[in-house]
């Protein structure tokens, strides 16, 4: 039977008495096994601190990257969009507004592409040994939680800056957190899937990944969007996603109208995402 397609396992006897064990492949649309995963959190924690530690490995600046590329890319669009154009932030300093908006952007931007990268870039340990599949392509999005948090420091000291203290809706960035992390996920268990048997999915990404970008209200104002569309709009589920960020650490109302279609679309993707990559998951080594 094929490493790939392993499932479960039973322990039989036969009539000498020897000890035989049956592997069965997977088949269909099946219930996630999370215990299964529980039991490979070793692997799990190596494979996420691998990523970490490739990232800076034989670099000069280090962990200063994480903290200089967003750095560059706000104060670029604070220029070219703030100044320039003269987009409206809603009386927000237009640095504050966008730096709440790349960070997390960032983020999602860097971990969809490593995601859906990472079935390839493993290919030479997935025929060797036995082990959930999914770990690869949720690995990286964990990974890049370092940089997140190292990134955030822009945004603390820009809060300082400009004196803007944390309310009440502080609380629910946790939730918003979550829901951050959750796109990447839900899309790269698609499209990593999808890159074993089509590798052009590769090559679009870059390019979905800054469609991505306009379609979402980093640059600009989602009150520029109008009502008409709002709904239709924040279907995205990276509208909510800004939204709530803006909104807890800049003290603004919650604008859940935004940010309701987009925890369930994020819902929907996640978990749609991670049955299909199951799904596809017993072909994996033979395409690769």
């Amino acid at each position: 039977m094929i490493e790939s397609q392993i499932k479960s396992a039973s322990d039989v006897v036969n009539a000498q008495g020897d000890l035989i064990t049956t592997i069965q492949p997977s088949s269909g649309w099946q219930i996630l096994n999370l215990k299964e995963l529980l039991q490979y959190r070793d692997l799990f924690y190596f494979l996420v601190w691998r990523d970490i530690k490739a990232l800076y490995a034989q670099t000069i600046l280090g962990f200063s990257w994480a903290i200089i590329q967003p750095l560059i890319q706000i104060l670029l669009f604070t220029i070219i969009f703030g100044t320039v154009a003269k987009l409206p932030t809603d009386g927000i300093p237009y640095i504050l507004f966008s730096s709440v908006a790349i960070i997390p952007w960032t983020y999602m931007s860097q971990a969809m592409t490593h995601s859906s990268q990472s079935l390839i870039q493993g290919s030479s340990m997935l025929g060797k040994i036995y082990f959930p599949r999914l770990i690869f392509p949720i690995a990286p999005c964990l990974s890049r939680l370092v940089d997140f948090g190292i990134s955030m420091i822009i945004i603390v000291c820009l809060l300082l800056y400009y004196g803007v203290f944390p309310t009440w809706s502080l609380l629910l960035f946790p939730l918003f957190l979550m829901m951050m992390v959750s796109i990447p996920i839900g899309i790269g268990l698609c499209f990593s899937s999808l890159a074993i048997r089509f590798r052009d999915v590769n090559q679009a990404m870059p390019f979905l990944i800054r469609m991505m970008m306009f379609s979402a209200p980093i640059v600009y104002s989602a009150s520029a969007i109008p009502e008409t569309y709002r709904i239709l709009y924040s279907i995205n589920p990276i509208v909510g996603v800004i939204e709530g960020f803006r909104a807890c650490l800049l003290g603004t109302p919650i604008p859940w109208t935004y940010i309701w279609p987009g925890m369930i679309s994020a819902t929907i993707l996640l978990i749609g995402g991670a049955f299909y990559f199951k799904r596809m998951e017993r072909i994996i080594v033979d395409v690769i």
